[in-house]
């Protein structure tokens, strides 16, 4: 399978890739923050800097006074919003379908954790945040729009990088005009260089923060699996496993 439009995919033990994709960790991280990080966490980076308000970078202090709302904080970007959004002061707020990925979303450092199955979720989040969230981070834009636009502030932002279940996503234009809703949909591969250097650069300094663990007392369990079993590996992904799964290499 070819990986961002190269010939090659990631399942190999060498590969060549342009020398502006390989980023040095920081000696304070392990191989296994690397290979969590990638794609979840400069996408969850992307989605919390294209709100109307910014900012357009993170830093300790970055998101003060801001309220995040990450569906799905179990999951894989989820989990980095959460980290993220903490590590630039938001007051983070996290959807769950479960009482186990509540516990995890909690170990990565949410404030408050709502199961979105029970009770009132949006009484819940409007009971934390009154005046609304100002930044949805959306892994099922179809299932979950009502919910976000009952606790949406007025010029809020859902900025929306996957539909999980493919739930049809209907748009109420006059109520979405009113609250001058900001919609945001995004894949990193076509997001721009200087978006995707910026998230580098950004990520790389929570990285060293230590702000971006990984493992399932930080909220990400990790399964992993050798080389020669790397089609396992994607099966394990195909199955909805929760966390990473990861490939080791080399041994």
């Amino acid at each position: 399978m070819a990986a961002a439009g190269r010939p090659t995919g990631t399942a190999a033990e060498f590969t060549v890739v342009p020398a502006e994709q390989a980023v040095q960790l920081p000696d304070e991280a392990g191989f296994d923050v690397g290979a969590a990080l990638g794609v979840p966490a400069l996408t969850a980076h992307r989605a919390l800097t294209v709100a109307e308000d910014g900012p357009r970078r993170l830093w300790p202090g970055a998101l003060d006074g801001k309220v995040v709302l990450a569906a799905g904080g179990a999951g894989a970007v989820g989990h980095a919003v959460i980290q993220l959004a903490r590590w630039a002061g938001a007051t983070v707020i996290s959807t769950v379908s479960s009482p186990e990925k509540a516990r995890l979303a909690t170990a990565a450092g949410a404030h408050h954790v709502i199961n979105y199955r029970e009770g009132d979720p949006a009484a819940e989040i409007r009971a934390i945040a009154p005046d609304g969230v100002d930044i949805v981070a959306e892994v099922a834009l179809g299932a979950n729009l009502a919910l976000d636009l009952a606790v949406l502030r007025t010029r809020g932002t859902i900025s929306t990088y996957a539909n999980e279940g493919g739930r049809p996503v209907e748009l109420n234009v006059v109520r979405n005009m009113v609250l001058n809703t900001r919609f945001q949909f995004l894949v990193l591969y076509t997001a721009g260089p200087e978006a995707r250097a910026a998230a580098v650069q950004d990520v790389t300094a929570a990285v060293r923060d230590g702000a971006l663990p990984v493992g399932e007392e930080h909220g990400l369990p990790l399964t992993r699996f050798p080389l020669d079993r790397t089609a396992d590996a994607h099966r394990a992904v195909e199955g909805g496993a929760v966390g990473k799964v990861l490939v080791d290499v080399m041994s």
